[in-house]
C-alpha cells in the first residue's frame, strides 16, 4: 500500500484548507478554510443520474466496477459482509414513497443506481460521537475520517438511504487488486462514497462519472448556473430519494 489512511486524510485536509499547490481544473477548483473559492463563492457538489439513459444499458456495471476498483472496496462472498459505495437496486425500493403513478414503466421496472446522497442536512453527521463523519463547508461533501471511526455504527442506523457499510471482517484479503494510492480500511470501520474527493482535488470527475460511456451521470457545482448539473435540473424533471425526511439529498434522478 503506497499511502496509509493517515496520509490520505492529510491530503484530504489539504483539500479543505486549499493550501496545496498544483493546478486544479476550473470545474473543480479548491477552496479555503472558510468554504470559499478563490472568487469568493461557495461550491455545492451534486450528482445527476439520467434513469432513461441508464436503463438503456441493460446489465451495465461500469460505474460500480470503476468506483469499487479505485477505492479498494472488497468483494465478499455473502451479502451480510457486503461493502458497497455505489450499487443498483429496484426502483420501488429506492423510491417506495414515490406517488407519481404515471412515470415511464420502463424506468420504474429498471434497477436504479444508488450511492451516498451527500445530504445538505445529513443525519449521519449529527449522530457521530467522534466527528469521524463530517460535512465539508467548502463544497458540501459528506466525508469520513476513518482514523476517528470507532465502529459504533450510529451513522449506519441514522442514514435513511442505506449508504454506509460496516467492515465486519478485515476487508484487505478480499480486494482483488489493491490500488496503492488509495487507503484500505480495517475491520470495525464504516465506509461510504465520498464523491471521489481525491479526484476532485486533482481536477478530475468522480470515477463513476468518468466510467459511464453513455452520459447517464453528471457531476458538478449547483452554485454555478452554467454547470452541467444545473442545466440538466433546469431542463428535465427530477426526483430525489425520501424528500419528506428533510435531509436534502444532493443526488438527483432524471425521469
Amino acid at each position: 500500500m503506497g499511502i496509509d489512511r493517515r496520509g490520505f486524510l492529510k491530503v484530504s485536509g489539504l483539500t479543505v484548507l486549499g493550501i496545496a499547490s498544483g493546478k486544479a481544473s476550473e470545474t473543480f477548483a479548491s477552496s479555503d478554510s472558510h468554504g470559499h473559492t478563490s472568487d469568493g463563492t461557495t461550491k455545492r457538489y451534486a450528482m445527476v443520474i439520467d434513469l432513461q439513459l441508464c436503463k438503456e444499458q441493460e446489465g451495465c456495471t461500469d460505474c460500480v466496477n470503476a468506483c469499487h476498483h479505485v477505492h479498494n472496496v472488497p468483494e465478499f462472498d455473502n451479502r451480510k459482509d457486503e461493502v458497497k459505495w455505489i450499487w443498483k437496486d429496484s426502483f420501488h425500493h429506492a423510491f417506495h414513497e414515490q406517488e407519481h403513478h404515471y412515470l415511464d414503466k420502463d424506468i420504474v421496472n429498471h434497477p436504479v443506481l444508488l450511492l451516498c446522497n451527500h445530504c445538505d442536512n445529513p443525519p449521519c453527521v449529527q449522530v457521530c460521537p467522534t466527528k469521524a463523519t463530517f460535512k465539508r463547508e467548502s463544497d458540501g461533501i459528506v466525508m469520513m475520517d476513518w482514523h476517528r471511526c470507532i465502529g459504533c455504527r450510529y451513522c449506519v442506523v441514522a442514514c435513511p438511504y442505506g449508504s454506509r457499510s460496516f467492515n465486519w471482517r478485515d476487508p484487505r484479503p478480499h480486494i482483488e487488486e489493491v490500488v496503492d494510492d488509495f487507503p484500505t480500511r480495517t475491520r470495525g470501520v464504516v465506509e461510504k462514497c465520498t464523491f471521489c474527493e481525491e479526484r476532485i482535488f486533482e481536477g478530475r470527475p468522480p470515477a463513476c462519472v468518468e466510467a459511464c460511456k453513455h452520459g447517464a451521470m453528471a457531476f458538478g457545482d449547483l452554485e454555478d448556473p452554467e454547470s452541467r448539473v444545473r442545466e440538466l435540473l433546469r431542463d428535465r424533471f427530477s426526483i430525489r430519494r425520501k424528500p419528506a425526511l428533510g435531509t436534502e439529498p444532493e443526488v438527483y434522478y432524471l425521469v
